[in-house]
């Protein structure tokens, strides 16, 4: 599949895996947009905070890759997009000139957030957060059918830095195992707001004695943030 060094490298950068099947090549693309020239990469630890940031539209993805190219040596073109379709609008943010948003119902409010990989580097982990500018915290639940529901918000400070502080002190545990006994793990989503265009968003779960989530590696949450899971 690699024919040359040029190559390599362009799937080390902008596909994320391929696989034959039969005689077409299947494609695993990483979530990018291409605008101006530049490639944009998704922010996956990131949503647009509110809709207030959205600035202006800045045009429209012209051509969806996923599901359309099988060849390894397609060029990227300007407006191409690996899961949006073709006429998805792109907008600008306030205060954000190297970041995108594209509009969709899939996300929680409703955007997702690219960054242009070559102005800037990735720097939405959780190492990288201010926490004592979290001033709002939204916990959501996945379920079976792909969307989330929010069960639980939390805007009062001490609340919100109890939350923290069962975060901060999570428990490296790289060789943990999840009980899979009764299925798959229960999936969240915490959001935590700063008051910037963008807030945090992280994945935990829970697996029926254990949450856990992956910071870097994979660290155990105190049983202590069932008080903030509803019970259903």
């Amino acid at each position: 599949m690699r024919k040359s060094i040029t190559l390599f490298i362009v799937i080390l950068t902008i596909l994320s895996g391929c696989q034959t099947i039969g005689q077409r090549t299947v494609i695993d693309w990483v979530d990018f947009i291409k605008w101006d020239n530049k490639m944009y990469e998704g922010i996956y630890t990131g949503i647009m905070a509110d809709h207030k940031f959205i600035e202006k539209k800045l045009g429209e993805v012209k051509f969806k890759v996923a599901d359309h190219v099988s060849d390894l040596e397609y060029k990227i073109k300007n407006g191409d997009a690996a899961f949006h379709e073709k006429g998805t609008n792109i907008y600008t943010i306030k205060g954000e000139p190297n970041l995108l948003a594209v509009k969709t119902s899939e996300a929680i409010n409703g955007y997702n957030l690219y960054y242009s990989r070559d102005e800037e580097k990735f720097h939405w982990q959780f190492q990288d957060m201010h926490l004592e500018k979290v001033n709002r915290v939204e916990i959501y639940q996945d379920n079976t059918t792909g969307g989330t529901k929010r069960i639980k918000e939390l805007k009062n400070l001490e609340q919100i830095s109890q939350f923290l502080q069962i975060v901060k002190t999570s428990k490296a545990s790289p060789n943990f195992q999840p009980n899979m006994d009764n299925g798959d793990p229960v999936v969240y989503e915490m959001v935590l707001y700063t008051g910037d265009p963008v807030a945090y968003k992280f994945s935990f779960q829970f697996d029926g004695h254990s949450y856990f989530w992956y910071p870097s590696d994979t660290a155990i949450l105190s049983n202590d943030i069932q008080a903030f899971i509803p019970s259903n």
